[in-house]
């Protein structure tokens, strides 16, 4: 099917205020009867197709003191049921020259597959069977548990970028889940039992819990023939119960946190502050932050902290992010390195110059204009990959926007003005929900000013005692 061209789409696209848009060719949704919403993305340039399922739940619909139940359960659910062997549906993926995975988040968790056209039938059936028929034997779950034990020892534990992230997050978010860890809190993964895992299946893992989505060389009409004949005689259990989490309350002042770890190289400073999110109907504030990201720190080269910042001599490196696809309140960030030479201190306070110059000035229109062309650009590119565009469906679905959302965010984001901008910088920027972070090195020592230490004292058998070098993590407030 022909398609524009890079420069077409970028005139259409960019255009002063577009109309909204309409359903794009070939995305067509429908929803069963037992409430399974499913979006086609028809392309048929390869014999190629991708299902994903995604459910509406993740780490932070996790009760108290069950942290990581959402991402054990993901593990748990490749070990097979009444007709599948643990391990089975992977390696029947494999063997049919396919390729599968799942993975976790905050607010969803998602399946997919991706395999030949034709093979299309067979990894609906396994999907569908796991919805409904898991089992997960008494061998099973404590393996599991300790594979995801050691998971976020290799993931975390060892990374003090990682542990640097926990507690920030920790910080900024004190009352609603978003601060505690999609893996889990190592203590409470520990207590995490079978029951606990088939409780949060039986509570979540439900077709009207659900999203199916199917990219690639499939028709609607077979879509539908092929989902209502494996999903469709899966009952919905009972209702779906609304999303209600514990909020953040008001923050009315800046907080501030210090990690120091002996593996850190060289300094590196986050502040993230709480923003809102892209809401069902209304992303115009979304965009803007995700326009205000670009614009302060998505080029070394040319954004406003790589200019004045990096190519100043101030900052080996600078960036800023956002992404508002969550169903809560989520974060933007800015983040840098100092340069050589520079302290902490004075790194943050040009930081803090560049930052109020650009709440007082706004964005340059030319800025702004070529950062909307680079974000469009990348979203073309995007395009040629199923697997990218049935992520964007459904992630947006599975936090909560409609297809349609969904539809529109390209139009939304072109039509993002200097005012815009400059209101969501003001809000976010300017507000005092926010954590500033340092993660550094330990203090060098003087050798002349350092006496001698002490010799430790022998241990049993004659050897020394094993250091104790152990991150240390400081919250001012």
């Amino acid at each position: 099917m022909p398609r524009p061209t890079l420069p077409a789409l970028l005139a259409l696209t960019l255009g002063a205020a577009p109309a909204l848009a309409q359903m794009p060719d070939g995305i067509t949704s429908f929803t069963l009867p037992n409430g399974l919403e499913t979006v086609v993305i028809e392309d048929h340039r390869a014999p190629v197709v991708v299902q994903m399922v995604w459910y509406r739940n993740g780490s932070a619909d996790e009760p108290p003191g069950k942290s990581g139940i959402a991402h054990y359960l993901e593990h748990l659910m490749f070990k097979g049921t009444d007709t599948l062997e643990p391990g089975e549906l992977s390696k029947t993926v494999t063997a049919n020259g396919g390729m599968d995975n799942a993975f976790t988040s905050s607010d969803y968790t998602a399946y997919f597959q991706r395999i030949a056209s034709d093979r299309l039938p067979l990894v609906m059936e396994m999907e569908a069977d796991r919805m409904a028929n898991l089992r997960i034997g008494e061998d099973d779950w404590q393996a599991e548990r300790q594979v995801v034990l050691e998971e976020r020892a290799q993931r975390v534990d060892s990374d003090p970028g990682a542990l640097f992230s926990e507690e920030r997050n920790a910080t900024l978010f004190y009352n609603h889940p978003y601060g505690r860890p999609v893996i889990g809190w190592r203590a409470e993964m520990e207590g995490l039992t079978r029951d606990d895992a088939l409780a949060w299946y039986d509570d979540h893992y439900s077709p009207n819990e659900a999203i199916l989505i199917l990219a690639g060389d499939v028709t609607p009409e077979r879509a539908r023939e092929l989902a209502e004949r494996y999903y469709g005689p899966i009952p919905a259990k009972g209702e779906a119960a609304p999303r209600v989490r514990p909020q953040e309350p008001t923050q009315r002042a800046p907080r501030r946190m210090q990690m120091t770890d002996p593996r850190v190289p060289q300094p590196v400073m986050t502040r993230s502050y709480v923003a809102p999110e892209r809401d069902p109907g209304d992303q115009t504030d979304a965009a803007a932050l995700t326009v205000l990201a670009e614009l302060l720190g998505g080029s070394m080269q040319t954004s406003v902290l790589g200019r004045e910042l990096a190519m100043k001599g101030k900052a080996l490196w600078v960036n800023a992010g956002y992404d508002g696809l969550s169903v809560d309140p989520t974060s933007f960030a800015v983040s840098l390195v100092p340069a050589d030479g520079i302290a902490p201190d004075e790194a943050e306070a040009e930081l803090d110059k560049v930052l109020a110059a650009f709440l007082e000035t706004g964005p340059d229109q030319a800025d702004l204009d070529r950062v909307k062309t680079r974000i469009e650009a990348a979203r073309v590119y995007t395009l040629d990959s199923a697997h990218g565009r049935a992520y964007d469906y459904g992630q947006g679905l599975a936090t909560g926007l409609s297809v349609q959302d969904v539809n529109d965010w390209p139009d939304i984001l072109a039509a993002v003005t200097v005012e815009d901008v400059a209101r969501a910088a003001r809000q976010v920027l300017g507000g005092k929900a926010s954590v500033t972070g340092w993660l550094l090195p330990p203090p060098a020592e003087d050798p002349a000013e350092t006496p001698p230490p002490a010799m430790p004292a022998a241990a049993p058998g004659g050897a020394a005692p094993a250091p104790t070098d152990t991150p240390a993590a400081e919250v001012q407030g």
